[in-house]
């Protein structure tokens, strides 16, 4: 009988599905960096949902361009740029990277004419359980006494 009750609870349990929300970014010594580490800035002339650093700013300050839109939700949107690429934009300010970050948690771009900054304190990847509605009949009080 306890042998049918987990195998009951097993074939349960593949019935309900586990999202995690991912993003396409992390956090490395407090502060919000791509998957490779390179440190992202925000623009303190973008307007929500829009850059305004184009020509010779997004020389210095190349855009994070999107590579899996299907990363997008919650804080992480999309903007699409007057050259009609995607960028990556956190709670709708969009975001960047500096060309004078030579490698992985360098930050030399950080409050820069003041109007550039990092993201401190970036929200980490999150996981939740999605409910199924699904219920395997059982009553939760019975004893394997």
């Amino acid at each position: 009988m306890k042998n049918v009750l987990m195998f009951a609870a097993a074939a349960a349990m593949s019935f309900v599905t586990f999202a995690v929300h991912a993003n396409p970014t992390q956090v490395a010594n407090g502060v919000m960096v791509n998957k490779e580490g390179k440190t992202l800035y925000t623009f303190d002339k973008d307007v929500a949902g829009k850059s305004n650093c184009n020509g010779a700013c997004l020389t210095a300050w190349p855009a994070f361009i999107v590579a899996n839109p299907a990363l997008a939700g919650g804080d992480f949107s999309i903007v699409k740029r007057d050259d009609g690429t995607s960028q990556w934009a956190f709670q709708g300010k969009p975001l960047y990277f500096f060309a004078g970050d030579a490698k992985s948690g360098d930050a030399n771009g950080d409050n820069s004419g003041g109007v550039w900054h990092v993201i401190r304190n970036a929200p980490k990847k999150t996981s939740a359980v999605k409910d199924t509605g699904y219920t395997s009949g059982y009553s939760s009080n019975y004893n394997y006494n």
